[in-house]
């Protein structure tokens, strides 16, 4: 059993001596694990870092097997977000939320591309944020948790859309909210694609689109959590929106 593909590195681990296990978002067979064999080397290491675009070669003896990479570095992506502090908290946050909420060897092209053009905006600190934004929705939408924001759940109405349903994901007018407002998660104009959107709003925005996430996604994971490395982002994004 063998293949081709090209992918997202996201993250490796020690693997006895000198070998690593790296997992792998791939574009046509999904995030998919293997073993590279000198991985730890140091001709290896300095390339195999979250965020690097590598083409891979799986081989395994059955296809249920743990299999084994053989890489070749396209680009690197952690060397550019070294020196700024928004993309290096960004490209971690992204590698590790993927490696946590995509399911294994299930081949999602479409959040594949999505991600390759937001990681491709590291650096473009004016657009990133709410790039990033966007691709948390769409990551919602690809595991089938996709947020109705057009029109009110209760009323059809697409007037005086203010707050989410924490269980449907789905908008609420202020009129029909009543006395279950304070049981509502707020709706951003962001959220919504209006209004401006500065770092308070995108902030805003990605409590409810965590919210969605940890409850929908990762809750149901055994031994599963939000990755630290989105609060990371979260304070990134706080602190040079206060600067």
């Amino acid at each position: 059993m063998d293949w081709r593909d090209h992918g997202i590195l996201l993250s490796v681990r020690r693997f006895g001596e000198g070998s690593v296990i790296a997992e792998i978002f791939t574009e046509d067979h999904g995030r998919c694990a293997g073993v590279i064999r000198g991985g730890a080397s140091r001709k290896m290491a300095p390339f195999l870092q979250p965020g690097a675009q590598l083409q891979a070669d799986w081989k395994a003896r059955l296809s249920e097997h743990l299999g084994s990479y053989t890489v070749e570095l396209m680009r690197s992506r952690s060397a550019n977000a070294m020196a700024d502090r928004l993309a290096l908290s960004g490209l971690n946050a992204v590698c590790a939320l993927l490696a946590v909420v995509m399911p294994e060897r299930e081949a999602h092209p479409k959040l594949y591309k999505r991600t390759e053009q937001l990681l491709d905006l590291l650096g473009s600190s004016d657009v990133w944020p709410l790039a990033y934004l966007q691709w948390e929705e769409a990551l919602l939408a690809e595991l089938g948790f996709a947020l109705d924001l057009t029109t009110c759940a209760v009323n059809g109405s697409t007037k005086d859309l203010c707050f989410i349903s924490p269980k449907t994901g789905r908008a609420v007018s202020g009129s029909a909210a009543g006395e279950w407002a304070d049981r509502l998660l707020p709706l951003p104009n962001v959220l919504a694609g209006e209004g401006e959107a500065e770092t308070a709003d995108i902030l805003e925005a990605l409590d409810v689109t965590g919210y969605f996430i940890e409850s929908k996604v990762i809750a149901p994971l055994s031994g599963a959590e939000m990755p630290a490395a989105r609060l990371r982002l979260l304070q990134t994004l706080w602190r040079q929106g206060s600067a």
